[in-house]
């Protein structure tokens, strides 16, 4: 009663049979949450055998594959030259620089928004105009802030003051040469293409699957009959254990798990009545990268599909 207990948020919505691939809804669920979180490290897919036979040559192709980046640049880097030109004002990129939030400076670019965490006196140097974050600290004490420049504005161009500004910060205080990692959201359909980013000799990485098969499972069965009682807070929790322990391959989930009792007592939840368990040949799939969410949003509109 000292303190609020955790939360599990449930939320359900029911799709239409046909989602133009091109335009997706983005204020309905799931699509909002896909955009909601523009840096993703670990994605897994939990299919049943039979969807995954259908679209196991798409997800093991190209539509599976991801292409990234790791270069080392400075952040006046990002900001000038070609690589600023070609990538930010006119193509659409994402980087994210190496550091730990809110212990560490770190920057982050998304859809032409600059983001940066500063410390309170590296802010306090560079002059920039920010607003204050919570860092789990003293509770009035603000020790980190953030500041959000929108770098496709007309007003970020040589010249514009506040544009100056945000280059005398790079060049005088935040001058550190980092790790970014770095993905093209609109890359060039010329594979012999000389690129920006080439100059800085960046790393190519290659995301692919991880196919585990997960045979003889055991799993609730669903329906949207039984929806309702999926908002009980156990129920929610249960669900959300359920798919944690799918996503580490748990024997406590196989049809002849035996173990003692004494060392688990898990069941698989059921929800509703007359719902129950049943046995089933599930597949699941794991990219782990630097992931971005279109590249989550185009592998559920196929599989979907």
């Amino acid at each position: 009663d000292k303190a609020p207990g955790a939360k599990c948020y449930f939320t359900h919505s029911l799709l239409p049979n046909y989602i133009e691939p091109s335009l997706p809804p983005t204020k309905k669920k799931p699509f909002s949450i896909f955009l909601a979180q523009p840096f993703t490290h670990t994605f897994d897919l939990i299919l049943p055998e039979e969807i995954y036979e259908l679209c196991q040559q798409e997800l093991d192709g190209d539509a599976g594959t991801l292409h990234y980046a790791r270069v080392n640049m400075t952040l006046l880097e990002v900001i000038s030259g070609d690589f600023f030109t070609n990538y930010i004002k006119k193509g659409n990129i994402m980087m994210l620089s190496e550091g730990r939030p809110t212990v560490d400076n770190v920057f982050s670019l998304y859809e032409g928004i600059l983001k940066l965490e500063l410390d309170r006196p590296t802010y306090e140097r560079c002059g920039l105009v920010g607003k204050p974050i919570e860092d789990g600290g003293k509770k009035h004490k603000k020790a980190r802030y953030v500041v959000e420049l929108d770098l496709r504005s007309p007003s970020m161009l040589h010249g514009k003051r506040g544009f100056e500004r945000l280059i005398r910060a790079c060049r005088e205080h935040l001058s550190d040469s980092l790790t970014w990692l770095f993905h093209d959201l609109q890359p060039s359909t010329e594979s012999n293409e000389e690129t920006p980013i080439s100059a800085f000799h960046a790393i190519i990485k290659t995301i692919k699957p991880t196919t585990t098969p997960l045979p003889s499972t055991k799993s609730p069965v669903l329906s949207s009959a039984n929806l309702p009682d999926t908002y009980d807070p156990d129920d929610s929790a249960s669900l959300l254990e359920y798919l944690h322990l799918l996503s580490l391959s748990s024997p406590r989930l196989h049809a002849s798990d035996s173990i003692d009792p004494y060392l688990s007592r898990y069941e698989v939840p059921e929800f509703g009545e007359h719902s129950g368990t049943e046995v089933r040949n599930l597949v699941k799939l794991r990219w782990h990268g630097f992931i971005p969410p279109l590249f989550v949003r185009r592998l559920f509109l196929d599989v979907l599909k």
